[in-house]
């Protein structure tokens, strides 16, 4: 049986502070217990129902067993980010959820890794929580959302972030959220369907033109759900850099197919076609298994896929956790 390391997991806290009644505005998510259901408020507001394996341990691990996940990476979901929040309150939230995360993980290392999430509308606010989560907390990594209150993640504003979080060696899981055009789509879950692949590519594409990828070229970056729409428009991509670079390489002006290979995606992409095609493109050494546990949009069964394609040995494990540790930077 081959260890798997999922990349891709979500986790909340199952007691959280109503902070939309201690700070006084906003629409933050707290967690509300009724009739044996777990409720997510956005301010007064219901927003989702989740079941137990979004905040019990004890719960994923039994799933985790049934489905042979050896370790989960755990991140905050990402309605949690809390970015459109005053920079303090953000520190504040952020804090909260990476202490829980952090206490997580103390209770069961060997089944799981933690990410934290930093306030990125403030930047010293999120180098400093940064700092905390890698070097108190002994978190490797952070998650971060595919735009900052609609800011590209090519903002200049973030270069600082990006080196701090390069000399501290902390892995960043770029995850979309805030979906473009999210209010124009709202029937058939397009925004989840379609602005969920369209924002990931934007997010590489941003870092990739705006020369995040160049400049930092140490930084450990991963994106979710396979590089959403980027691998299968690469070709779109490269021939407008190509033909008009005078509106596509102001900032960078190396190819963009170049930096293919040069970060990681989760194998979330539920085909084997597109299973074929991501390791053709972006190769086999830089995807990881991720699931979107514990949600149903997910892969419900992590690496189902990879095994079920017959790879050689060494492909499979590279893609079921050897991948995983490289970004993570936990190679022994």
């Amino acid at each position: 049986m081959n260890k798997k390391i999922d990349i891709h997991t979500h986790i909340m806290p199952e007691q959280m502070p109503n902070w939309t009644q201690k700070f006084g505005y906003g629409e933050f998510i707290h967690l509300e217990h009724r009739n044996c259901k777990a409720c997510m408020m956005k301010g007064d507001q219901l927003f989702r129902e989740v079941e137990e394996n979004c905040y019990k341990e004890e719960v994923r691990i039994r799933e985790m067993d049934d489905t042979d996940v050896t370790i989960q990476v755990l991140s905050t979901i990402p309605v949690l980010f809390n970015y459109w929040a005053k920079p303090a309150d953000g520190l504040e939230t952020s804090r909260f959820l990476n202490d829980h995360i952090a206490e997580t993980v103390s209770k069961k290392p060997e089944r799981f890794i933690g990410l934290g999430t930093v306030p990125l509308q403030d930047t010293d606010f999120a180098i400093k929580e940064m700092e905390r989560c890698v070097k108190e907390l002994q978190l490797p990594g952070l998650e971060i959302g595919s735009n900052i209150n609609g800011k590209n993640l090519s903002s200049k504003d973030f270069f600082p972030f990006y080196k701090a979080a390069e000399q501290l060696g902390c892995a960043i899981f770029v995850h979309p959220w805030e979906m473009m055009g999210e209010q124009q789509m709202q029937q058939y879950w397009l925004p989840w369907l379609v602005g969920m692949p369209a924002e990931t590519s934007r997010a590489i594409c941003s870092m990739i033109f705006g020369g995040v990828f160049e400049n930092f070229p140490n930084l450990r970056v991963a994106f979710a759900h396979g590089g959403g729409s980027f691998p299968f428009t690469l070709g779109r991509i490269k021939h407008g850099f190509e033909v008009r670079p005078d509106l596509v390489a102001v900032d960078n002006t190396v190819n963009p197919e170049d930096y293919a290979g040069k970060f990681w995606v989760d194998s979330l992409v539920h085909d084997k076609k597109a299973m074929e095609f991501l390791i053709d493109v972006i190769g086999d050494d830089k995807i990881c298994l991720g699931s979107d546990y514990p949600f149903p949009l997910g892969e419900h069964h992590p690496g189902k896929l990879i095994e079920k394609m017959k790879l050689d040995k060494k492909t499979t494990k590279k893609l079921l956790y050897k991948n995983a540790e490289e970004w993570l930077g936990t190679v022994d």
